[in-house]
């Protein structure tokens, strides 16, 4: 014997069906934006921190340079200066 179904109840069943069946682009699609967005956050992530990277090793070129240069004279004159003080 074939049982009977009330037809709102397979009417309800057959809309929820597509239902989620016509979600799953709009999910998938959500999915790939929330990603795409997650690796542009971290690719700007790793950007600014090689940014400042770079800015420290520039700082601390420019520091061994000006503290080349300043040696320089400091140099001659104690090379000087010991000359003075023992004339061979």
């Amino acid at each position: 014997m074939a049982t009977v179904v009330n037809e709102q109840i397979t009417d309800a069943v057959t809309q929820a069906n597509v239902k989620v069946v016509a979600e799953s682009p709009a999910m998938a699609l959500g999915n790939v934006y929330q990603t795409a967005a997650h690796s542009t956050g971290i690719m700007f992530e790793n950007a600014v921190n090689t940014q400042n990277q770079q800015n420290i090793l520039g700082q601390a070129a420019n520091t061994q340079g000006v503290m080349r240069i300043y040696s320089i004279d400091t140099i001659a004159d104690a090379l000087s200066i010991a000359k003075m003080l023992n004339p061979a």
